[in-house]
């Protein structure tokens, strides 16, 4: 099974219209923000002689960052525009890149064949899901990183539902870069801090580990300060 053809299709209309220049996007903060932080959380829990999967890798900015730091990166998306992005922007090879429904099975297994048991990235991808996906979507990543991978996941939390909406309603609307998301049909789902570590138990995992960091966007208010964005994370996978 799939994802809907009109989550598919909001996905690669957004990656089609974003700006390439870098920080065009809400999310699209540089590694040093981002996955230069998280690596404190995930980097003593994952086998360095795993390849890694950056899952929803985007425009791979962070996917280009771990590059290097495992045997082989390998960036994953929805979109087909967005790995076209991923690979312009990285010229000289330092990840491979890949379009993947996360939520087919057969895929997800055919990418497990390729690799053998991987470490998974992945940032802010659950909270974008349809409630009905959210599941089949874990269960990929179970089956991604087999019986020696981890997985990191970075979530927004609950308390990121007021700061969003404080942005989008306020006297000018929502800042440029989040209302080019809303244009795109795309909203962040509503996910209970007590359901992500959930899902990841449900598909056989045990949570290793878990915290809570914000997720800083390219974003800023009107007196200079990035926008922030309350999250929570997370490392899965078996238990030694």
């Amino acid at each position: 099974m799939n994802v809907s053809s009109g989550y598919a299709h909001a996905w690669e209309s957004f990656w089609e219209d974003a700006p390439y220049e870098p920080g065009g996007v809400l999310w699209d903060a540089e590694a040093a923000l981002t996955a230069q932080r998280h690596l404190a959380f995930f980097e003593e829990y994952f086998d360095p002689g795993l390849p890694l999967v950056d899952l929803g890798c985007g425009n791979g900015t962070q996917t280009r960052f771990l590059a290097g730091r495992y045997p082989s990166v390998v960036g994953v998306d929805l979109s087909h525009a967005a790995i076209a992005r991923a690979r312009r922007d990285d010229p000289h090879g330092l990840a491979g890149y890949q379009q993947l429904d996360a939520v087919d099975t057969d895929a997800v297994r055919a990418l497990h064949a390729e690799l053998g048991d991987a470490n998974v990235y992945m940032r802010g991808v659950l909270h974008q899901c349809e409630t009905a996906d959210r599941s089949r979507l874990v269960d990929g990543i179970a089956t991604l990183i087999g019986q020696r991978g981890r997985a990191f996941a970075v979530e927004l939390s609950e308390a990121a539902k007021g700061v969003l909406m404080g942005l989008a309603q306020g006297p000018t609307g929502p800042p440029p870069k989040l209302g080019a998301v809303f244009a795109h049909g795309i909203a962040p789902g509503e996910v209970h801090d007590a359901a992500v570590p959930g899902y990841f138990t449900s598909a056989g995992l045990d949570v290793l580990t878990a915290g809570e960091e914000p997720l800083l966007t390219t974003e800023f208010r009107p007196d200079g300060a990035r926008i922030e964005i309350p999250s929570r994370w997370l490392v899965a996978g078996l238990a030694a």
